[in-house]
């Protein structure tokens, strides 16, 4: 696994204060002493970059290099070779503990992968002040549902309520405004068939550690979101993308890569069918529906080759335009399909709920997995969930949500056009938070463009997040930045773009 990277992890809130009568070389000394002698910089934690440090700190990077040198010389911390600075392993630290416990080694031997650097980096800077969140999938606090939940939260308070564990699959009254909700997308899903998960991200890890032995194959688009994460590779599971045309995932490479698996089991590698992950309604990254033929020739096509299908569907009901074809499950004759769906997206992400649909022995082979894992989602949330179905918010609330995603897709393909047209090209997105942008100049590093942007307080997601070999495409959403930082941050993005390349001329 990779070396732990510590400027992901630094303190942005601590500063030395000038108007005491300490140096402030001390103090940050002092500080970092103390950070090494509590134990919660361990050895062989690497310190952050003496330029993260005078940035966080306020101090030029003089003081940071003389409070360093201090602590060498007192043997808490080391240069080693090949850069970086870490807390010490041997000398005053074991002397004072005899047998201290490596948690940075330890942290890297777990089974479960780290995720890359840069989404690292993203996680952690969305939450600084000032930044402008330019591809972030998430809608913007003043567009979630404050009042209705405010309603929501004050019918729960004059209703009697259990703070008790519930059943494993999540509580029935939930399950049955779920199964009503679901029958309107023509979806026909009794509550048994539905699970009751903390948000999309945990039904994929049931998934990969409860239906798919290690080794399995999985199939999914490429570029796609599951790129981005590490449940399934954690898991053992082996990621094979197909590449997409305008109508969504390509038949001819999905058939190719199905007949592989087969030749593979038929040399007994392996005895499981693959199981194919797509978004179909408003993919993540690109924006794409899945046409209506394209939805029947992959329900044709599973039928005749035995796959699976899991259907992930964050986004279905975030039409802007116009809805998209129905969902494949709604053509699922076989339980061949599973179905996940979230608040997360469409409603509210703190509230961490999300469902998934599928035969009855799955659902309940994963509930008792969950059940394991977490002992139940929140049982208030589940209520609070309940309440949202069954007293008509969610309806209503789509209603006004929708014509608001428009108007901001439609502000940031103006602000496209007009300072990026001559540079990038993009397609219109019918839906969801996305537009994937693909740079038309070179030459141009789109890691190095992530970092200059970041610098100006834009956070981009680069393209190589859903397809590690792509070089050109960035994934910008209108859901979150406002119409001012939008231009803003566009402005910047294409000044960037054009200081980049020029520079590598």
């Amino acid at each position: 696994m990779r070396p732990e990277h510590s400027d992901l992890y630094s303190d942005h809130n601590w500063k030395p204060n000038p108007a005491l009568g300490m140096p402030l070389y001390r103090q940050i000394a002092d500080y970092i002493r103390q950070k090494i002698t509590t134990g919660e910089w361990s050895a062989g934690y690497r310190l952050p970059s003496q330029r993260t440090m005078a940035t966080s700190m306020d101090v030029n990077r003089s003081t940071v290099v003389t409070a360093l040198d201090h602590l060498t010389a007192a043997g808490m911390i080391e240069g080693r070779h090949g850069g970086g600075t870490y807390v010490c392993g041997s000398g005053w630290h074991s002397m004072a503990h005899t047998t201290m416990p490596n948690w940075s080694e330890a942290a890297q031997e777990g089974w479960y992968y780290p995720n890359l650097p840069e989404i690292q980096q993203i996680n952690q800077t969305e939450f600084q002040p000032d930044i402008i969140r330019l591809g972030t999938g998430e809608l913007a606090p003043e567009l979630l549902p404050h009042e209705a939940f405010n309603e929501i939260l004050r019918t729960l308070s004059y209703r009697p309520h259990t703070l008790n564990y519930i059943e494993p699959q999540g509580s029935l009254e939930l399950r049955e405004a779920l199964s009503a909700h679901l029958q309107t997308t023509g979806i026909p899903a009794s509550p048994d068939s539905i699970l009751i998960v903390s948000g999309s991200l945990q039904a994929l890890h049931l998934i990969s550690v409860g239906l798919l032995p290690r080794g399995s194959a999985v199939l999914l688009e490429k570029p796609s979101y599951l790129y981005s994460i590490h449940a399934f590779q954690s898991a053992g599971l082996k990621l094979s993308g197909i590449p997409m045309d305008e109508e969504g995932v390509h038949m001819g490479h999905l058939e190719r890569a199905i007949q592989t698996v087969k030749k593979m089991n038929g040399d007994g590698h392996n005895e499981s069918f693959p199981m194919l992950y797509t978004i179909p309604s408003f993919h993540n990254p690109t924006g794409n529906v899945m046409s209506s033929r394209r939805r029947e020739e992959l329900m044709t096509l599973a039928r005749s080759s035995g796959i699976s299908i899991l259907e992930d569907a964050a986004y279905q009901e975030l039409w802007l335009d116009h809805p998209p074809p129905p969902s494949l499950k709604s053509d699922d004759q076989e339980g061949r399909v599973l179905h996940l769906g979230t608040l997360s997206k469409a409603v509210s992400p703190g509230l961490r709920l999300g469902w998934l649909v599928g035969p009855v022995p799955v659902i309940r082979r994963l509930a008792d997995i969950k059940m394991q894992t977490d002992y139940g989602t929140s049982s208030l949330a589940q209520e609070a969930a309940t309440l949202w179905f069954a007293d008509g918010h969610h309806t209503s609330y789509m209603e006004r949500l929708r014509p608001e995603l428009q108007r901001r897709r439609d502000f940031m393909l103006d602000l496209l056009q007009r300072y990026l047209h001559d540079i990038a090209r993009w397609t219109t997105p019918e839906g969801g938070f996305y537009i994937w942008l693909q740079f038309t100049i070179e030459p141009l590093s789109i890691r190095r463009l992530f970092h200059a942007c970041l610098e100006e307080k834009v956070l981009i997601h680069p393209g190589y997040l859903y397809d590690r070999l792509d070089a050109s495409h960035i994934r910008l959403s209108y859901a979150y930045a406002s119409q001012d930082e939008m231009e803003r941050a566009l402005i910047c993005l294409a000044q960037a773009v054009r200081r980049l390349t020029t520079a590598s001329l």
